[in-house]
């Protein structure tokens, strides 16, 4: 049996570039793109390898999972790590990133989450751009949740690393993903020993074998069925309109609080503050005494195909995520979501006011 996407011709050099140059406009960038072969844990990890090491003071924001993980890579990487955490329930500020480097002048690299999808926060990424540029350092953006969701604009923001990845907003394949690099970043890797070469993790071997190569001989077999992906993906995002794409997940998002607040029965959003939500998801609060993650699975049983999925870990016991992202960021999802979190609320015998909720995301969504 053969089935018609195996048959498909090679993916030319000339094509894999063409995919990186709509991407690189998607992200309004001059900078080198390169799309990795991989999810985008791959240019995460490998970001952070090039170009920290011994002699590195990284500052590394937590607000969510994403920033420990990124704490590990460094220390790992042989850097003096100052983490600035900051409760999931909120956004980090500019003035804290301000009075760590004031406390820490040596401060050289930055690494930063603009949107949690896991704890639905989204941090200021302009403001600290602005005072990462004044002390020098390297910033490096992690904007897999936050693109095709609220804006993502490393020249503009001063970002040197920003990965993204197609799976969440962009409503695209999990398999490749990207990272725009400045042209500090590429001098930060040629200078630091330790950056990966000869690796799946190198992206100065991207540098050298493909961007500074002329972009005509691929490193190696292209990922070809999830680049076609990319490719319609984007061509889908540019139809559309990418300001249109990142307003209907301002809705959604937008239209989720208040669907969840008119609903009652002490559901509540989890960032308290709308202006530190991200668009991307929505996390909500359980009652006391209700489990999030016990919630959820009666949630799903009515109807599997319902975005929403408990926190990670300890927060598996108060928070639900709407992860009304890509296709899901419509009136449908949210209203279906919130509909099955209230019948199953109902089940314990929670009062609730189902047509209050469903009156109050109708309203958000005109």
């Amino acid at each position: 049996m053969t089935h018609p996407f195996l048959d498909l011709a090679p993916l030319s050099a000339a094509h894999f570039a063409s995919i990186e140059d709509r991407v690189a406009r998607l992200l309004g960038t001059e900078q080198d793109v390169v799309i990795m072969q991989g999810e985008a844990l791959l240019p995460l990890e490998g970001a952070i390898r090039s170009t920290a090491g011994p002699g590195t003071t990284a500052l590394n924001v937590i607000t969510g999972p994403y920033g420990q993980t990124f704490g590990n890579w460094l220390r790992d990487c042989g850097a003096e790590v100052i983490d600035l955490a900051v409760p999931f329930h909120t956004a980090v500020t500019a003035d804290q990133i301000r009075e760590a480097f004031a406390e820490h002048p040596e401060i050289d690299f930055v690494s930063l989450v603009h949107a949690e999808a896991a704890t639905g926060n989204t941090n200021p990424v302009a403001e600290i751009g602005e005072i990462v540029r004044e002390h020098g350092a390297i910033f490096y953006l992690d904007a897999v949740a936050s693109i095709g969701a609220e804006p993502v604009l490393p020249d503009a923001w001063g970002v040197d690393l920003c990965v993204i990845g197609a799976q969440k907003a962009m409503g695209g394949p999990a398999g490749v993903s990207a990272v725009s690099v400045s042209a500090r970043a590429w001098a930060r890797m040629t200078a630091n020993p330790h950056a990966p070469r000869r690796s799946y993790l190198s992206l100065l071997d991207w540098k050298d074998r493909w961007i500074d190569a002329g972009r005509k001989t691929l490193l190696h077999a292209p990922a070809q069925l999830e680049m076609l992906a990319l490719e319609a993906c984007v061509e889908r995002i540019e139809s559309e309109g990418l300001d249109v794409l990142m307003r209907r997940h301002a809705t959604a998002a937008a239209a989720t609080r208040a669907g969840a607040t008119a609903l009652g029965g002490g559901l509540e959003p989890y960032v308290h503050e709308a202006s530190e939500a991200a668009p991307v998801a929505t996390t909500l609060r359980t009652p006391p005494g209700v489990v999030a993650s016990e919630l959820v699975a009666r949630a799903l049983s009515a109807d599997p195909t319902l975005p929403l999925a408990a926190g990670g870990g300890a927060l598996a016991k108060e928070m639900i995520r709407v992860n009304h992202y890509g296709v899901d960021a419509t009136v449908g999802a949210v209203q279906s979501s919130l509909a099955a979190l209230g019948a199953a609320l109902a089940e314990q015998g929670v009062p609730l006011d189902p047509e209050g909720a469903r009156a109050a995301v109708e309203s958000a969504w005109r």
